[in-house]
């Protein structure tokens, strides 16, 4: 997991103080997964996209690298499924 920064008012601050059992991380997602919905984007279907190029060899910085739109991680795993490794056939 990659632990990012974020600014918060003082507001949000002092609601968080006052319920500090309040999970800040699941707030943050939460919103994260609202936004990728505005964008029409299946937060569900990318899990399983991530999930599916990792299988296939791809790390997650590669995946960054190579991407950068919701579409792109399918692009990497139909190309991965179109290549055939060399050696891989054999005539037993």
């Amino acid at each position: 997991m990659i632990t990012r920064s974020v600014t918060s008012e003082e507001i949000d601050d002092l609601d968080l103080m006052w319920n500090d059992h309040s999970n800040a991380s699941a707030f943050y997602r939460g919103a994260l997964r609202k936004e990728m919905g505005v964008r029409g984007v299946d937060s569900d279907d990318l899990r399983d996209r991530l999930e599916r190029a990792r299988e296939q060899g791809y790390t997650l910085e590669e995946i960054t690298e190579g991407t950068n739109r919701f579409d792109d991680p399918q692009s990497l795993i139909d190309e991965q499924q179109n290549q055939s490794p060399a050696g891989d056939a054999t005539d037993d």
